[in-house]
């Protein structure tokens, strides 16, 4: 059985690759591997999350559980003004996700390795943004991620994940309801559905 991505150091064999692609008009390019999740394209969770993710002008932006760099990589490069985080518990996903910035000349990221939002406890965000690691268990690593979203999130900052429609869609987006009190469906497609809570002042 394959080990999962959700993990702080794989064992697999590092097998890279390249994937090309447009999003938001933009030609990227992102190197990956195995080990990390979606490895042989951009998955379509993540490539509707990122068309419809809304974008503050300026502050501070989380990529939580970044991967090789996808969402905060094109979120840099379509808002240089914007101080942009991104957090993985998985070694090989950070290096990736280094690797990209560079590749992809975004240059208003920092990159940090840890468990959620460890490596960011002292920051507050205008908005975080994730493809949560459903598989992980909502239990272990979607709630922490939506309760903990909440406390560090600034007066009218938004959460903004995918999920897909009946893997945990409903729970999820219950989860959102109960910790910003409402949900709001941002797009559909593909069978999955981008969630946003906003932080209530």
């Amino acid at each position: 059985m394959p080990e999962h991505y959700f993990t702080e150091e794989p064992t697999s064999a590092e097998e890279k690759g390249v994937i090309k692609c447009t999003l938001r008009e933009l030609s990227l390019e992102f190197v990956t591997s195995s080990g990390v999740f979606s490895h042989r394209r951009i998955d379509n969770g993540t490539r509707l999350l990122v068309e419809v993710m809304e974008l503050p002008e300026e502050g501070r932006l989380l990529d939580l559980g970044c991967g090789y760099g996808v969402i905060g990589i094109t979120a840099a490069i379509l808002n240089p003004r914007l101080e942009i985080w991104m957090t993985d518990i998985n070694s090989r996903a950070v290096a990736l996700a280094n690797e990209n910035s560079a590749r992809n000349n975004a240059h208003n990221i920092i990159i940090r390795q840890g468990n959620l939002y460890e490596p960011v406890e002292d920051k507050i965000f205008d908005t975080i943004i994730t493809n949560p690691p459903i598989s992980a268990g909502i239990k272990k690593a979607i709630e922490p991620m939506i309760t903990g979203a909440s406390t560090r999130l600034k007066d009218g900052g938004s959460l903004q994940l995918v999920v897909q429609s009946n893997k945990g869609g409903k729970t999820v987006a219950t989860l959102i309801e109960a910790t910003f009190g409402e949900v709001l469906i941002l797009a559909r497609g593909s069978g999955f559905r981008v969630l946003k809570g906003i932080k209530k002042g």
